[in-house]
Parts: C-alpha cells; sequence; structure tokens
C-alpha cells in the first residue's frame, strides 16, 4: 500500500497521456460502426427512414471516433501546483483550489474481474476526467488523494474503496461520508 503521508517528489513535473495500444479498440469500435454504414450508403439505395437510421447510426459511430482522435492526442501535465491538460480542450486544475475528486470503476463483466477506473477532478468551474487507461494512472489518482486529504475533501465510500484497491491508503481525516 502507498500511505499518502509518503510524498514522492513533490516538484516534479510529470506527463501523462494515452498510448497508441490503448486506444486501438476503440479506433476499431469507431470503424466497425462507420464503415458498414458507409457500405451501405454507397452500394444500397436508401431513403426516409432508414436514411434517416443510417445517419443517426453514422453520427453516432463518428462522434465515438472523433472523441477517441481528441483523448489520444491529448496530454496532462501534473506539477506540485496544478493539473493541465494540452490538446483540443485546454484546462488548468489548481490543486490548491481542488474541491471534489471522485475515482468510479466500471466493470465490463458480472464477475468484476474485468474494466476501468475514471478519475474526475474539480477546481472551482475547471473539470477532468481521466480514465485508467492513461500512463501513469495510479500516479495522477496518488496525487489527486494527496490533494484532496489536505484539502479536507469528504469522498463517497466508493472513491475510497477504489483507492483501497490501486494501494492508496487514506489518512483517518479522508474517512467516507
Amino acid at each position: 500500500m502507498i500511505a499518502l503521508e509518503q510524498l514522492d517528489d513533490a516538484a516534479a513535473t510529470t506527463w501523462h497521456g494515452y498510448p497508441a495500444s490503448a486506444m486501438v479498440g476503440d479506433y476499431l469500435r469507431a470503424a466497425a460502426g462507420l464503415v458498414p454504414v458507409g457500405v451501405l450508403v454507397a452500394t444500397v439505395p436508401v431513403s426516409g427512414t432508414a436514411e434517416l437510421v443510417l445517419g443517426g447510426l453514422a453520427a453516432i459511430f463518428g462522434i465515438f471516433g472523433l472523441r477517441t482522435v481528441m483523448r489520444h492526442r491529448t496530454s496532462i501535465e501534473m506539477t506540485d501546483t496544478e493539473l493541465r491538460t494540452h490538446g483540443a480542450t485546454r484546462r488548468t486544475l489548481p490543486w490548491a483550489e481542488l474541491d471534489r475528486m471522485k475515482l468510479a470503476y466500471y466493470s465490463t463483466r458480472r464477475d468484476r474481474k474485468s474494466g476501468w477506473m475514471q478519475l474526475e477532478l474539480g477546481a472551482g468551474g475547471a473539470r477532468v476526467s481521466l480514465d485508467s487507461r492513461i500512463a501513469g494512472f495510479d500516479q495522477l489518482v496518488q496525487r489527486a488523494a494527496i490533494m484532496a486529504a489536505a484539502r479536507g475533501i469528504e469522498l463517497s465510500e466508493a472513491t475510497v474503496a477504489n483507492l483501497e484497491a490501486i494501494g492508496v491508503r487514506l489518512p483517518e481525516a479522508g474517512t467516507p461520508r
């Protein structure tokens, strides 16, 4: 377990991004939806309701593909004073203003042995959401937990349980609501 009292080099700046290997599945899912729709539209004359349905499907898979590209091109810079996103959308989340933290686990199987985690942070109007495919996710979560504990932010029972599941132990002040 990682004790929050044991801070690593707080002055270090770290960079985090989504590796291509982690994004391949999302790219394939977007293509698996767009390609058949494109083939149908290009080869079969459609009109009316079918055109509307196919257009809706193309829009859904296209938006998913675009979001995947945007996520893949986003990098995160973490310093001792703030978290910054660089990419299509730029956000700065000062640690001194952190006012909310949520760590959720989303299972892809009934036995809950497969899935991903999502970290949501907020400071005033700034909000950052990261999933566990990002390189250095544990390091990002650890820093966020340290800052949440230092700021006295109350965490939900689910967030505390998820922190413990990845080896982050909160001090007594960070007990769940």
